[in-house]
């Protein structure tokens, strides 16, 4: 039982901590008053099972992707679905295009939900589950862009070459403050997508909500009605999961 409330008492304060969600051996220690050797035992215990991870690169710690995976399967027993589903389904009637929803999966995100327009006989398909480098695509860099810096700074560490890090900051320094994040054929070539951040009622970032399209015909009225659209989904649903814009 004691190993049990001490592994609880790590996923709490990797959940909880305010700052980062990343955090060094020794802090844990710190914040969970344990010795150094006996963190590290659990956390090796720990890391078998999934429940954490380990940066290679800043050998910090972090939440396991296991929990998303679990999370999955309580997706439809949590009400999760009635919340941010139709908010989805709004969105993909008033575009016409299909919509998407991402969760951070370490360095990479996840596509966990996809509703297609059946009025559009052209569509971007990506397949549920598919996971897609957090270095790409308009949803990892809006999430990104929303992360606390050390847990951003790590991931981009560990995808991007040195010489290739202070143009991507500046990307993501931008895209913060314009509130939404685009990206014209980085995985396909003539397609585009606009995404929102979904924040939790931590202020944390929880996923993000994208529009993918295909861009050969694309207006600038067209892109600027995407955007408008994808931002106040984001914004009803990080409202529904208790963010008060704070």
């Amino acid at each position: 039982m004691q190993s049990i409330d001490r592994a609880m008492n790590v996923i709490q304060v990797l959940v909880s901590d305010e700052s980062e969600n990343w955090l060094s051996i020794t802090e844990l220690s710190q914040k969970c008053d344990l010795p150094v050797s006996s963190m590290h035992r659990l956390l090796k215990a720990m890391s078998k099972h999934g429940l954490i991870q380990q940066d290679e690169q800043s050998k910090q710690y972090g939440l396991g992707n296991i929990w998303l995976e679990y999370g999955l399967r309580m997706y439809d027993k949590l009400d999760y679905i009635s919340q941010i589903r139709p908010e989805l389904e709004r969105l993909m009637d008033k575009v016409e295009e299909s919509v998407y929803l991402s969760q951070p999966a370490g360095t990479e995100s996840m596509i966990i939900e996809r509703i297609d327009s059946e009025k559009n006989p052209i569509r971007v398909f990506d397949q549920l589950g598919l996971r897609i480098p957090m270095r790409i695509g308009a949803a990892n860099k809006i999430m990104l862009a929303y992360m606390p810096y050390k847990q951003a700074k790590s991931i981009i560490d560990t995808l991007l070459p040195e010489q290739e890090r202070p143009a991507f900051w500046e990307v993501l320094k931008e895209t913060k403050l314009k509130g939404y994040g685009i990206s014209h054929s980085e995985r396909t070539e003539g397609t585009s997508s606009v995404a929102a951040p979904i924040l939790n009622h931590f202020g944390e970032v929880h996923g993000a909500v994208s529009v993918g399209f295909v861009s050969f015909n694309l207006t600038d009225d067209r892109l600027d009605f995407l955007i408008k659209n994808v931002i106040e989904t984001g914004k009803r649903i990080s409202a529904k999961l208790g963010y008060n814009g704070s």
